[in-house]
């Protein structure tokens, strides 16, 4: 089975926890990884730092999420994507703006990180939307 159509069928639970270990994942990479090696990425620190930070906070909601909601989840479920697609739109806009700083190490990261991020959120809203459980 591909791994989209899997997504699309998933549970709201694995979901809410394929959303969580991946803000998880970001986070680490973000706040500990990619600072280390800034200088490859181009990003300033401070706004890894950032980036990082909210990562954090969308891993402990989908976390929550997760563990405690059993009715209602089409709602959370909505806000954790349309969180993840307004956190692309802020990365994309931070690499737009900073892109003399740029590499294409730091090009290719962001990239692929909005790629993943908006295709979890759109399979997020479409489970939202089916409310089938």
């Amino acid at each position: 089975m591909r791994l989209q159509q899997y997504i699309l069928d998933a549970k709201p639970k694995t979901l809410f926890l394929i959303d969580a270990l991946g803000a998880l994942l970001s986070a680490v990479l973000l706040g500990v990884v990619l600072v280390e090696f800034q200088s490859y990425i181009g990003m300033p620190k401070e706004i890894l730092y950032r980036l990082a930070f909210l990562a954090g906070i969308f891993a402990a909601y989908s976390f929550f999420c997760y563990a405690r909601i059993k009715a209602r989840w089409p709602i959370f479920l909505r806000i954790i994507a349309i969180t993840n697609i307004l956190y692309s739109i802020l990365t994309m806009g931070l690499v737009f703006y900073l892109h003399n700083d740029m590499t294409l190490l730091g090009y290719l990261y962001f990239i692929l990180e909005v790629i993943i991020v908006v295709t979890l959120a759109l399979a997020e809203l479409y489970k939202a939307n089916s409310k089938q459980g």
